[in-house]
């Protein structure tokens, strides 16, 4: 994955992320600001996964919506 495109698209991304992973606000989806390893953070916290499943939720999420 790549971090600057993660970045650059978070933005049109934000609302496909909510409707992903529904427990994060849209405060959350604001503290993340494109960045992988804070998002990865608020599913280990909201969800209760561990540090790999959120990573690899994430690359699911880039891979379909890159």
């Amino acid at each position: 994955m790549n971090k600057d495109v993660f970045k650059g698209k978070w933005e049109q991304w934000k609302g496909q992320a909510k409707s992903k992973w529904g427990e994060l606000t849209d405060d959350d989806l604001l503290q993340v600001q494109g960045d992988a390893q804070r998002l990865a953070g608020l599913l280990q916290e909201r969800y209760g996964h561990t540090k790999e499943r959120a990573q690899q939720e994430i690359q699911d999420f880039y891979d379909r919506n890159n």
